[in-house]
Parts: C-alpha cells; sequence; structure tokens
C-alpha cells in the first residue's frame, strides 16, 4: 500500500519518496551516505562524530563555507565590474563568529561585520586586520566605541543622533579620523517574520529617511568623521531581489541629494539574503540577486545623473548557514493521538538551547536519520528537545522512517547560522561544541560547556553546605 500524506502535515510538507533521501539545497556540499546509510560529513561519519564529541553537536563543513564564501564574493564583484564599479562584501559575523570562522573569511576576500565588543574581539584574536571590520549596533557603549576608534576599525555604522557625537569623541580621544556609515530606514518591508524585518519605520533600528540629511550634516561638522556612506538593511531570510531592488532605489535617490554637499564613495545595502531549511523553501540564487542588484544601480544613477558608488553588502547566513548541521541522540518516543491521527513526537538530548530559532520566529527544519537508513514506512514526526517548555520543538513537522527508535542518531541540516550564536544555558545545559570537518578529519572550533564550567560561574558553588555558618 502506497503511503498517504498524515492530515496533520503542513500544507508545504510533502510526503518523500524516500525518507532517508539527502535533500539537495539543504545539506552542505559534501553530505552523502555510506554504504551503510551512515550519514557522512566531509568524509567523516555522523556516527564517527557522535562519539568522539557527543551530542548535541553542531557541525561546519569548511570546504563549503569557504566556497560559498568565495564564490560569493566572485559573484558580486564581477556583476558590479560589469556595471563599472566595485563591491565589497562583509561577513555578517552575528550569524557564527570564531576565530577559525574569521580565517575563513578573511582568507576568502571578505572583510568582517561585528556588533560587540565581544565580536569585535573575536575578529581580532583570529587576525583580522582592524581596517576590514565593520562595527554595527543600535546600543554600542561608551567603551565599545573606544575599543574600535582605539584598534582602528574600518567603518562604524552610526545607528541614531546621540551616537555621532559619541563616535567623534572617541575618534579624536584616540587620535584617528573615523569613518561611519549612517543606518537609514528605507520603509522597504521584507517578506519575513516581523521580529527579522529591520527597515520599516516602527522598529529599534536606524533613522527615518527624512532626518538623513540632517545628521548627515552633523556627521560632516565633525573634524573626527568622514561620512563614508548610507547604510540600510531591509532584513533577513529573503527570498527574491524585489524588496532589495526597491530599498536601493530610495537610498539612491537620498544618496543624490547628500552628494550635492561632498562626496559620498559607498552605499552599504546590508544582508539577509535567505537558504532553504526545508525541500519546500526556494531561496534566490546569488548570482541572480547580484545581476538584479547590480542592474538597479546602474540604472538608478545613470537615471539621476551621480557616479557609482561602491557598493557593499554583508550577508551571514548564506554563507555559513547550509555548511551547519546539528546531530541529536534520541531519547524518546511518544505517539500522540490527534483527532483520531497521529503524530509520533520524538525527544532529543538538546532544543531550545542550542536552536532557539523555531521558539523565536517559528522557524521550520528538516531532520533525517543520520547513522542509519530505514525501508520502514515514513511517518509524520516533531521533534522536541529535552526542555521543560512546550515550545520546545527543534522541527515541527518532517517524515522520519516509522521504526525511529531511542538511541538512533538524527541530523537537522541548515543550522549554520543563529544556533550556535543564539545557544544558551537554559535548564542549565552546556553549550554544545562547535567541529569543523575538512577531506576525512574533524576538529574542534569551540569546545562545548560542562557542567562543571558552569557551576565554575556560581559563586556559590564554592560555599560550604551549611551556607557558611560555623
Amino acid at each position: 500500500m502506497t503511503p498517504r500524506p498524515n492530515p496533520l502535515a503542513p500544507d508545504w510538507l510533502r510526503l518523500p519518496a524516500d525518507a532517508n533521501d539527502i535533500a539537495p539545497g539543504l545539506w552542505p556540499a559534501s553530505a552523502t551516505r555510506s554504504r551503510t546509510g551512515e550519514l557522512v560529513l566531509g568524509n567523516v561519519s555522523a556516527t564517527a562524530l557522535a562519539a568522539e564529541f557527543g551530542t548535541p553537536l553542531y557541525v561546519i563543513d569548511e570546504a563549503d563555507a569557504r566556497a560559498r564564501a568565495a564564490e560569493l564574493l566572485a559573484v558580486f564583484q564581477a556583476e558590479f565590474a560589469r556595471i563599472g564599479t566595485s563591491a565589497k562584501v562583509y561577513y555578517a559575523g552575528k550569524a557564527f563568529l570564531s576565530t577559525e570562522v574569521v580565517r575563513w573569511m578573511i582568507a576568502a576576500g571578505l572583510n568582517i561585520d561585528v556588533c560587540s565588543g565581544g565580536e569585535l574581539a573575536v575578529a581580532l584574536a583570529g587576525g583580522a586586520d582592524p581596517a576590514r571590520l565593520g562595527f554595527h549596533g543600535n546600543n554600542k557603549s561608551l567603551a565599545e566605541l573606544d575599543q574600535a576608534t582605539r584598534v582602528g576599525v574600518g567603518t562604524i555604522v552610526i545607528d541614531s543622533e546621540v551616537e555621532i557625537g559619541r563616535v567623534a569623541e572617541a575618534a579624536a580621544r584616540n587620535g584617528r579620523v573615523q569613518n561611519v556609515r549612517l543606518r537609514v530606514n528605507s520603509g522597504v518591508h521584507a517578506h519575513t517574520h516581523d521580529f527579522l524585518a529591520t527597515s520599516h519605520e516602527d522598529q529599534k533600528f536606524g533613522i527615518v529617511l527624512t532626518d538623513a540629511p540632517r545628521l548627515v550634516t552633523l556627521i560632516r561638522a565633525e573634524t573626527a568623521l568622514n561620512f563614508v556612506g548610507l547604510h540600510c538593511h531591509i532584513g533577513s531570510q529573503i527570498f527574491g531581489a524585489d524588496g532589495f531592488a526597491e530599498s536601493a532605489a530610495r537610498l539612491l535617490d537620498l544618496h543624490a541629494v547628500l552628494l550635492a554637499d561632498g562626496p559620498i564613495p559607498e552605499l552599504n545595502l546590508g544582508g539577509g539574503f535567505g537558504i532553504a531549511y526545508t525541500s519546500a523553501d526556494e531561496p534566490t540564487p546569488i548570482r541572480e540577486l547580484a545581476v538584479a542588484l547590480a542592474d538597479i544601480v546602474a540604472a538608478e544613477c545613470a537615471r539621476l545623473n551621480i557616479p557609482l558608488p561602491i557598493v557593499a553588502f554583508e550577508p551571514g547566513r548564506v554563507i555559513i548557514g547550509r555548511a551547519g548541521v546539528s546531530l541529536y541522540r534520541v531519547g524518546t518516543t511518544k505517539a500522540v493521538d490527534v483527532s483520531g491521527t497521529s503524530r509520533l513526537y520524538v525527544s532529543v538530548d538538546g532544543g531550545m538551547s542550542d536552536n532557539v530559532r523555531p521558539a523565536l520566529y517559528g522557524a521550520d527544519y528538516a531532520v533525517r536519520l543520520a547513522d542509519r537508513a530505514s525501508s520502514s514506512e515514513p511517518v509524520l514526526v516533531r521533534i522536541a528537545g529535552k526542555h521543560c517548555e512546550s515550545g520546545d520543538i527543534v522541527v515541527d513537522a518532517d517524515y522520519l522512517p516509522g521504526d525511529v527508535t531511542p538511541g538512533d542518531l538524527l541530523a537537522v541540516p541548515a543550522t549554520g547560522a543563529y544556533c550556535w550564536a543564539l545557544s544558551n544555558n537554559y535548564n542549565f545545559q552546556g553549550r554544545a561544541p562547535v567541529i569543523a570537518v575538512l577531506d576525512g578529519t574533524a576538529r574542534v572550533l569551540v569546545r562545548g560547556e560542562t557542567i562543571a564550567d558552569l557551576l565554575a560561574r556560581d559563586t556559590g558553588a564554592q560555599q560550604p553546605s551549611n551556607g557558611g555558618k560555623s
């Protein structure tokens, strides 16, 4: 009998012909199954990785991440050279940052975008030239601004009027003329979750377009500041080029007005390019985005009769997201009857401590058996975490072979971005390690946390059990 889709499945989820299939577009380029059915990443089996490093475990395919970074830079540089200008690419470190990833991105020719003093410290520890760094944030502290100007960060993105004086004072104190951008909200609403759309007016980032001329005048009046251009970021996990194109057109209208009072060498259009998290997702190919954006910049500059600026971008997820896979061990399974139909709950040893995106954004993911293949008919599953929250869901809906059982190893693809970066210690869970795989070898990028690590920060843990009373 041919299996039928479960009526509890969301409309977008299709019953797979093979529940062992490694769907193209979701997994690192190296992902395969061995002759025995094991998932293999970077020529290392998932079984071997789990045995050596435990679970939950983040696995990053180094070759995949490096290749995506290099390809993206090459494509954007080629397309903007085609129209007579150049492109800069900043890797958005907030997606996932470690000293090794900094080295990968710098080696691929990218700059690095950071959003805190901590991320700045990681970038510097990874050997990044400070001049190749951009510093974001809606509430950069005085200490962070002092640190950034002292080490010579390439550009600081001014996010509000109050930051103009703060950055100028820090730059002057450290004997620098600081390059700055001004973040503006183009009013273009990205087709994404409300929390991910960052260019509408009623939110914390940037300033409205109509305030920009006054603030740019204030920036230009500061001798310790050098205004290099506007910045805009319309959101994250965006498919299609239309939103980016409309935002670019609006920014170039403002750019043309501001040119009357001085040169503006650059325009930063941000990032937010989407990736596939499930087989239903159809992200826009990078080359298609680059062509569309180059064409709109060329057309608008010709219409406005202004010079072509250098155009900068800040992708993160599209570089590191698909390179990452998370491994989990199944602890329990539980069939739950819902109006006469069954859904199988599969609980794993991680959850919202290592991937909080489903709880934050309703993000969807896929899942596959990682230590074996199975010929059992697929059943609808919900992969649940171990935390004391009913919303602790890792994968809301997918199909797995019906014989999935405690002890099985599961793999969730496309977890390279915003999973480790948002990880936490809820329920006193140590954060999982991050492992890089390359050419049959595995090494630790970020070590995992033990309970001993967590207790070491608890000052009361060293007190006598009687509370210190004699």
